[in-house]
């Protein structure tokens, strides 16, 4: 305890494993065998770095806009995982009631607009130094990514156009550009309690539940698709359940202000245009 206060231990030992949970990753997608090779893990850190940046920045503006608004938050729990990205993210818990229909559009846009700022930059630096190889050199297995508006519009600018037969070799900080933009879109779907769907509650009250009632029939739809031999991505189908899991319907808030202001409806619409080009409807493909 200092000053008063409890040492964080749970967050701080959470965001250690990350950190090294996702400083192995990036040494893995490198070729690196760790076990063979421990002193090498530090070649992951130029993914680590960026990626832990992105989901830092993402949930203390969360946390930021949370203490501004009056409303009890934790500090970020950072999720590690044995995976290719290393980590499921990272969340904050709110522990009072967000009160008023502003405070939603405040703490529901801050954290992914900060981590959409973040991942832009990250996507500028790293495309830079990516390189563009032949289709072949990729082999059986090879894990292909899908481009979201943005981020073809950013590859197209500092990368010109990909020539026929040739695809874009990410360098590690443009892939965790990539995730970063892909986990902004994932925390933008309007549905429930999504950060998109606080923002789309703060805007349309209680029809914000019909938005998403179609939101989840269309990822289900994308992950069926995707089943069936079509374009999509089968994690669309899991999403959409665990959507139907969590509820879908937002809960009201405190104190129904009415109008909400200006500078919270173009906040509300920047988050929307930031989600439609974010979004991947086929995210992953495995090259067979």
């Amino acid at each position: 305890m200092v000053n008063g206060r409890r040492i964080p231990y749970v967050h701080i030992g959470l965001f250690i494993l990350t950190f090294l949970s996702t400083l192995s990753a990036g040494a893995l997608q490198q070729g690196i065998n760790i076990i063979k090779s421990p002193g090498r893990i530090v070649e992951g850190l130029p993914f680590a770095g960026t990626l832990m940046t992105i989901l830092l920045c993402h949930e203390l503006s969360h946390y930021i806009a949370s203490r501004k608004n009056h409303t009890v938050a934790t500090l970020p729990y950072f999720i590690p995982a044995p995976s290719i990205f290393g980590t499921f993210g990272a969340f904050i818990k709110m522990k009072s009631p967000i009160i008023t229909r502003k405070a939603l559009v405040d703490i529901g846009a801050s954290g992914p607009i900060a981590g959409f700022i973040v991942s832009v930059v990250a996507c500028v630096i790293g495309l830079s130094i990516s390189k563009v190889i032949p289709l072949a050199q990729g082999g059986e297995g090879t894990l292909s990514l899908g481009d979201s508006i943005l981020f073809s519009l950013l590859s197209r600018m500092v990368l010109g156009v990909t020539p026929e037969h040739y695809d874009v070799l990410l360098h590690p900080v443009a892939f965790a550009g990539w995730i970063g933009l892909f986990i902004t879109s994932l925390n933008l779907i309007p549905i429930g309690q999504l950060d998109g769907g606080h923002i789309a509650y703060a805007i349309l009250g209680e029809r914000q539940h019909y938005v998403s009632r179609c939101l989840v029939v269309l990822l289900a739809v994308l992950g069926l698709s995707s089943l069936l031999g079509f374009s999509g991505w089968e994690g669309w189908l899991i999403w959409a359940v665990l959507m139907l899991v969590l509820g879908i319907k937002h809960p009201p808030v405190l104190h129904w202000e009415s109008p909400l202001d200006p500078k919270r409806r173009a906040v509300g619409l920047l988050a929307l245009v930031i989600f439609i080009i974010t979004f991947t409807p086929s995210p992953f493909k495995i090259s067979l």
